[in-house]
């Protein structure tokens, strides 16, 4: 029997994945168009947008050696912010900008502080002080301070008045170019790093469990509900937001965000737990570079494209040092190569207050 021809094997949190996701998903549905106050659909819409992100990274974790591993971190980048693009679309074509880029900044902080964060705690405590210090984690974290840099240029060159201060579509439009054209050069070097994974990290990947049928079916259900329930989410966010007296910051930057990605990156977590830091380190890292780097100049393109309410990358004051300081504290904390819970700690409370400062808007 080949691999493609084999049966499922389904372990015990894919049937999670698959029957919540499948349970919320109709939740969803019902509370969307029945009557049952403001706040039940956008808890039930931010639950299938959950799970549905969880499910389309466990899909692309099945493609497994089919496309390679490094071919592979490419699609899990990129398939992994589907849910993330949806909502900011549909939030862009509602006009609410404000809670669009809280999420996107939103989803850097929550996975610089909080996720690696919780990663270091976890595997401090269960392993002592742990190893980040790979030649590719190190090439990551550096491009992604370099791609957060250029993506809050606009909002400097806007806050000091300067003459592109009138121009700042043009300058969104002409950084957004700058970055993408950016992430296609860093493809291949990205690839020739996948394919010399390191020999523990092979060692360690289990191989798939999913013939390839279920794995490719799954990722494109799983993407088709994540447009449809994403639009759900947005139509029920803003009566929540009033019933719940939240601000459109703290929404995008808290709960958009976290409903957008925190559930896909709780392999990073495990990762630490198992005591396979560096992976781990790699994994969570990858995720806000793919923020600064794709998704946020890809929807500045795309709103003017599609005739939205159009998304520049000027952010108001308070983002832009929030961003700065998770950036500087993550490169400052990770650069020497080890991590310890204290330092997990320190992240998760620096994530703490800088969301409380956000929840009167």
């Amino acid at each position: 029997m080949t691999r493609e021809t084999q049966a499922a094997t389904l372990v015990r949190s894919d049937h999670v994945v698959l029957v919540g996701g499948g349970v919320a998903v109709v939740l969803a549905a019902v509370t969307r168009f029945v009557p049952v106050g403001d706040v039940l659909p956008f808890l039930c819409s931010a639950a299938a947008v959950a799970l549905l992100a969880a499910l389309v990274g466990r899909s692309v974790d099945q493609l497994g050696d089919r496309f390679g591993p490094g071919a592979t971190g490419v699609l899990q980048s990129a398939l992994g912010n589907l849910p993330e693009l949806f909502i900011a679309l549909f939030a862009l074509k509602a006009g609410l900008v404000g809670v669009v880029q809280g999420a996107l900044i939103g989803s850097i902080l929550a996975n610089l502080l909080l996720v690696m964060g919780l990663a270091f705690v976890v595997g401090g405590l269960r392993h002592g002080t742990q190893a980040l210090g790979s030649e590719r984690a190190r090439s990551t974290i550096v491009l992604m301070v370099l791609s957060v840099a250029a993506m809050v240029v606009p909002s400097l060159a806007h806050y000091v008045h300067t003459p592109a201060e009138p121009h700042e579509k043009s300058l969104s439009l002409i950084v957004s170019a700058v970055l993408l054209l950016l992430f296609v050069l860093y493809l291949p070097a990205s690839l020739r790093r996948g394919a010399g994974r390191e020999p523990e990290e092979a060692t360690q990947q289990e191989p798939p469990r999913w013939p390839l049928w279920l794995a490719i079916g799954l990722l494109v259900l799983a993407a088709v509900l994540a447009a449809l329930v994403s639009d759900w989410f947005v139509t029920a966010l803003e009566p929540a937001m009033k019933a719940l007296s939240i601000s459109d910051a703290f929404a995008g930057l808290v709960v958009v965000a976290i409903a957008g990605n925190a559930v896909e990156n709780v392999v990073g977590v495990q990762l630490a737990a198992a005591n396979r830091s560096e992976y781990a380190f790699s994994v969570i890292i990858n995720s806000p570079m793919q923020i600064a780097l794709v998704l946020a100049p890809l929807l500045v393109v795309l709103s003017q494209l599609l005739g939205f309410t159009t998304l520049t990358l000027v952010f108001p004051p308070m983002l832009i040092i929030a961003v700065v300081v998770a950036v500087v504290l993550s490169a400052f904390i990770t650069f020497d190569g080890e991590s310890t819970w204290i330092e997990g700690a320190a992240l998760i409370a620096v994530y703490i207050v800088i969301a409380a400062a956000f929840w009167w808007g």
